[in-house]
């Protein structure tokens, strides 16, 4: 029996009864849009290179220290659903509007911070706007924007968006905190967040929202489902400093499981549920899913490993580091370019297998280059390649997204892929962080070492952690490989609106 006959026929009508909201102010639209998605990657990196003077001035203990970045990212990933089941009942441009002061405000706040459970309250409010902001964003792109050429110019512009928040947050963590001190890394959002917040309202279209006697919020599933995938960033990042088999993690990590349990057992009975089931059976989703899973473990942690490297072992300052990274993030951009063009004329699978292959030649030339990397331009090869098929496979990705998936239920399906997304960079960064202690472990292990063999070890073990990153990017070729070479478009509209 054909799938799409087991669903209700008001799923099956929906995408029909649903007619997008005419867009009058398409170039201002599209960048506001990219403009929130820079906001957000810019946030992921900006702070990396002022954890050690937040540390100093705060007098920060390292636990403390760590949670400056697992905060937000426990918020973020946690939020992910709610927010894009907000963005589809509540309206997606009343949502953006919402998120933005929010996260103007909780940058505010952070950079006055006194102590270190208010800066970390901070982080973690940002979380929570960007977890409200970006399924929002990316859901007005799928419905803003017609299939075909123009949505993925759209997306194309939004992925530049974000390849540059995160090459600039890099670069301007170190400027910033060398020249102004590290309060601006926070309160340079502001002036970014707030405008775009007023802007919105003129140029951005009144999404429809759900009628306010038909909102029915699965409040039992929205804290199932937050507090499960917390708990699940939270063991995925505290693993490595407390054990994997130590209580507290194993703990978490239980109770997560139970969360999460709870939550699809919530879904299955609930009227009207948070995530509908039926969602999860379309395949481009779920290949969706597993790749931006498996994009974040890969991509997402280049700029830790990598910034380690220059900084600790060929003692680069902050922004010598930020400036290493400049390349890379402008080479991207022709990877996104050369997506867009190449979604015009072959399928999704193509493109990303295209970007995958080239993505995991750069990995493994970076990996083997390290030792030489004294030299820089012993890694622009790598970096070059790499990043070409950065740019295409996350383009590639997010097209995936949003194919099948009814106008109304966009918020949810890019909160979905967004949680993966998450997950994939804190699970990645959990396992080859242990992969790149490994080499100094075993060395202390046998006794006491000199600083320059501590040296030589902390760098194999960097090293390693690059060549597992092209190990998940093999991974990530081989599951484009197994996709469908037929698109599906029509048969997944029917089997989900």
């Amino acid at each position: 029996m054909d799938q799409a006959n087991k669903l209700p026929p008001r799923q099956q009508t929906g995408a029909a009864a649903t007619a997008p909201p005419r867009l009058n102010y398409p170039r201002a639209a599209l960048a506001l849009l990219s403009l929130a998605q820079l906001m957000i990657a810019l946030d992921a990196t900006i702070v990396f290179v002022a954890l050690d003077a937040m540390g100093h001035h705060l007098q920060l203990a390292p636990h403390h220290l760590q949670w400056v970045i697992s905060g937000y990212s426990v918020a973020f990933g946690g939020c992910l659903l709610l927010g894009g089941r907000c963005a589809d009942l509540l309206g997606q441009r009343r949502m953006y509007v919402l998120a933005m002061a929010l996260f103007g405000l909780a940058s505010l706040a952070g950079g006055f911070a006194t102590d270190a459970w208010l800066l970390i309250a901070a982080r973690a409010a940002q979380g929570v706007g960007a977890a409200l902001l970006f399924p929002a964003t990316l859901a007005m792109i799928n419905t803003l924007y017609r299939p075909g050429a123009e949505r993925n110019r759209a997306l194309a512009v939004w992925s530049m968006a974000s390849a540059a928040g995160l090459a600039a947050g890099a670069l301007l963590g170190g400027v910033l905190t060398q020249w102004l001190g590290w309060n601006w890394v926070l309160w340079v959002l502001v002036p970014v967040a707030w405008p775009c917040a007023l802007a919105a309202l003129r140029y951005l279209p009144a999404m429809p929202s759900v009628p306010r006697q038909q909102r029915r919020f699965d409040v039992a599933g929205c804290i199932s489902v937050t507090l499960g995938s917390s708990l699940l960033v939270t063991a995925l990042v505290q693993g490595p400093e407390w054990g994997w088999l130590d209580a507290r993690t194993l703990a978490v990590v239980l109770v997560a499981g139970l969360a999460l349990a709870a939550f699809f057992a919530i879904e299955k009975r609930v009227a009207a549920p948070l995530m509908p089931l039926a969602m999860l059976k379309v395949r481009g989703l779920q290949q969706a899913m597993l790749l931006t899973l498996l994009f974040m473990s890969c991509y997402g942690v280049q700029y830790y490993f990598l910034g380690l490297y220059f900084q600790q072992v060929l003692g680069w300052s902050p922004l010598q580091a930020g400036l290493a990274f400049v390349l890379p993030t402008i080479v991207c951009t022709v990877g996104i370019r050369w997506a867009e063009r190449g979604l015009a004329k072959r399928s999704a699978r193509t493109v990303l297998m295209a970007g995958w292959a080239a993505g995991l030649v750069g990995l493994i030339w970076t990996a083997a280059a390290l030792p030489l990397a004294g030299n820089y331009w012993w890694l622009v090869p790598g970096f070059i390649v790499m990043s070409i098929g950065q740019g295409a496979s996350w383009t590639g990705m997010w097209v995936l997204v949003g194919e099948g998936i009814a106008p109304q239920q966009q918020g949810v399906a890019s909160g979905v892929a967004a949680t993966a997304q998450q997950v994939g960079a804190a699970l990645g960064l959990a396992v080859l962080v242990m992969v790149a202690a490994r080499p100094v472990a075993q060395l202390r292990a046998v006794g006491e070492a000199s600083a320059q063999a501590l040296s030589q070890a902390n760098a194999l073990g960097l090293q390693y952690a690059e060549w597992g990153t092209a190990v998940i990017a093999l991974v990530a070729l081989l599951v484009c490989a197994a996709m469908g070479r037929k698109p599906q478009v029509q048969a997944l509209k029917a089997q989900t609106c």
